[in-house]
């Protein structure tokens, strides 16, 4: 099975450029994780019949949201985690399958000065209860852009970053939690010194000088990464200030 993950940047737009169809027609996944579609429900003027499409969106229009498209039907499919006090920011779709559940998620930037960084730590811990109360029935595959860089390997200047969004240590912790919980990153796993990035900025000329940082993942429940055959970065895709993702099980 091949899944893929993207950060678009608003689905809309990327449509508009080809570049979404020509990766999807190349790679032909099973399914698709799509983070910050940017669009509603009805300005979906597109159509993809070889698969079922599930759709989660900000309650502000032009905002955050994802989707998921996937060849087989799921058991069953459920948007959002518990809590009352979060925003719809449509930033959460489970999908359950025979063998596993399937989470995509676009988990919240903590902002410049780190004015979000309260918010993003609760919206962390309530994910967290969400991943391991699934993994107590079965296995979990975890994707999106996860708005971090967990180690310094994970962007071209570490030392530049300690106190920015992305890379504090509340949010490198939390990830570390996460791993602790019985979880994996795929990526690094397989590979541990490899240098590859899923973001760069649009400022600066930073893609073109690869001046990136690795923020989109494939995690998955430790019981389950025997199952893993590879973990991608498809850094040659543009349309994004994001690259897909990909994952072989």
């Amino acid at each position: 099975m091949k899944i893929v993950g993207w950060n678009v940047n608003g689905l809309r737009a990327l449509m508009s450029k080809g570049n979404f169809e020509e990766f999807i027609q190349r790679e032909d996944p099973d399914i698709i994780a799509i983070q910050e579609t940017k669009m509603q429900q009805e300005q979906m003027c597109f159509s993809f019949p070889q698969y079922h499409i599930y759709m989660n969106s900000a309650e502000r229009k032009g905002y955050s949201g994802t989707m998921v498209l996937t060849k087989v039907e799921p058991k069953s499919v459920s948007y959002d985690i518990d809590g009352d006090d979060h925003p719809k920011e449509g930033r959460v779709i489970t999908l359950e399958y025979e063998d596993f559940y399937f989470v995509c998620a676009y988990v919240p930037n903590s902002k410049e000065g780190l004015l979000r960084i309260d918010y993003r730590m609760h919206w962390e811990a309530d994910l967290r209860k969400h991943l391991k109360k699934l993994d107590k029935k079965k296995p979990v595959i975890y994707t999106g852009d996860l708005n971090v860089a967990h180690e310094e390997i994970d962007l071209k200047n570490p030392n530049e970053n300690h106190f920015s969004a992305g890379f504090s240590d509340q949010e490198r912790n939390a990830f570390s939690e996460l791993l602790a919980c019985g979880f994996v990153d795929t990526f690094r796993y397989l590979y541990p010194e490899e240098i590859k990035y899923s973001w760069w900025s649009y400022r600066m000329r930073a893609r073109e000088r690869n001046v990136g940082w690795r923020i989109d993942y494939f995690v998955v429940s430790n019981r389950y990464i025997d199952k893993v055959k590879d973990s991608l970065i498809y850094d040659d895709v543009f349309g994004s200030d994001h690259c897909p993702i990909g994952l072989i099980i």
